[in-house]
């Protein structure tokens, strides 16, 4: 569960000053770069990516494929773009070749960020840049083939190439793009399993700096500098204190620390592009047995959604597990609250929530390589809420974590 914090400067809370949220960032110096060897995503596997996709194509019955901007473009091409309303994009088709269609004075950049071969097709201000990706597919005799778009493709790119199409069919692109990104390959792993172990140091590095008064974006600060200074990209710090933790984004209302209550902490980071995503709750002060009682509970609906994901089990049934537990101890029943409001877990990869999700009905089955978040959170409105949250991946002999669960309440980041 994620939701970017932005920081500017904030008041010192309970400690009488105001600085520059920078200036929580200095105690940084003897952190180690756990990053330095990831090693990131080469040429080799991009093409075979591609090669995959293709093979998904004509399994599919597709001819061709086309995919805008963001995590997918990134994942088969490398090319790390922005969607505006000048369209580059990426098409694919089932003999593997692959074209970017892109603005002609956007060439030589999109150029130096391939990270694959490919033919680069420009436009000019006054063109229509589905044209080109329609003269391109009609010279391969696809000119009334049926050509998939990738899932968040924007309504004026379909609309465009139906047009510039007419004889073609076009057809959702979601089995080719996650039949490849929902399986991760070993180099994939490594860079998520360092990407995790950063967000774990982090928040070691984190947790005995967090004082009364202190607002969320004075701590996020601290996890954020740290992040950085560990080696990894500062994804997003989302801090929820006291009664703000019973809502599993938050609240607008002011909040510090106060002793006694919950502390919610749900950070991640990136590494050559690859999430991490863990949150940890705790009390600050002495938890009370109610707190202590919720957070065990919590803690053990992420061992049931853990013993539940076995390979070729349908994703929705470990949610049904967690729900089946919780229900048992007078929670929900279902996503009624007191209890868990939203899924057990999300995928996750290039994108911090990914197909496919862990959430009733789903029906796609675990197999390796998947990964997922795996937090049942527990949220009791108007009180608190205690979520920890921990990825794991599929191997070929079942599911093995990427950060482990705390132990206790206690040791919240042992």
């Amino acid at each position: 569960m994620q939701r970017r914090q932005f920081l500017g400067t904030a008041a010192l809370g309970g400690l009488g000053a105001t600085l520059p949220l920078s200036a929580w960032a200095a105690d940084t110096s003897g952190l180690p770069n756990l990053a330095a060897n990831a090693v990131p995503i080469g040429a080799a596997e991009r093409l075979a990516r591609i090669a995959r996709a293709a093979q998904l194509l004509r399994a599919e019955g597709m001819d061709a494929l086309l995919i805008e901007p963001g995590s997918s473009l990134v994942y088969f091409t490398g090319v790390q773009w922005w969607r505006s309303e000048r369209l580059t994009a990426a098409v694919l088709t089932r003999e593997g070749e692959i074209a970017v269609v892109t603005p002609f004075f956007e060439a030589p950049s999109v150029r130096e960020s391939l990270g694959v071969e490919a033919e680069v097709l420009t436009w000019n201000e006054d063109d229509n840049p589905l044209a080109a990706v329609a003269t391109w597919l009609g010279k391969r005799g696809l000119t009334k083939g049926k050509i998939g778009v990738e899932e968040t493709v924007r309504y004026f790119a379909v609309d465009g190439l139906e047009k510039a199409m007419a004889g073609a069919t076009v057809v959702n692109g979601a089995p080719v793009v996650r039949g490849c990104r929902m399986h991760k390959s070993p180099a994939e792993i490594a860079l998520m399993q360092v990407a995790n172990d950063v967000t774990i140091a982090a928040y070691r590095h984190t947790a005995p700096r967090i004082e009364a008064g202190m607002t969320p974006a004075q701590i996020g600060a601290i996890m954020a500098a740290a992040t950085r200074a560990l080696g990894g990209k500062s994804e997003f710090e989302l801090i929820l204190l006291g009664e703000a933790s019973a809502y599993p984004h938050g609240s607008g209302k002011p909040q510090a620390v106060k002793s006694g209550e919950v502390v919610l902490m749900d950070c991640g980071a990136t590494i050559h592009g690859y999430q991490s995503d863990i949150s940890r709750s705790f009390v600050y002060g002495k938890a009370s047995p109610r707190q202590r009682q919720v957070w065990d509970q919590m803690r053990k609906g992420q061992d049931v959604a853990f013993a539940a994901a076995k390979l070729g089990t349908p994703a929705g049934k470990i949610d049904d597990a967690v729900r089946a537990y919780y229900e048992g101890l007078g929670w929900g029943p279902g996503y009624k609250l007191p209890g868990t409001s939203h899924r057990t877990g999300h995928g996750i990869g290039l994108d911090g929530h990914e197909p496919v999700n862990l959430v009733r009905g789903e029906t796609t089955r675990l197999a390796p390589g998947m990964c997922f978040s795996n937090e049942p959170g527990i949220y009791i409105p108007g009180e608190f809420g205690i979520r920890l949250e921990d990825c794991f991946h599929m191997t070929d002999s079942g599911p093995k974590w990427f950060s482990d669960p705390p132990p206790s309440i206690d040791q919240p980041f042992a």
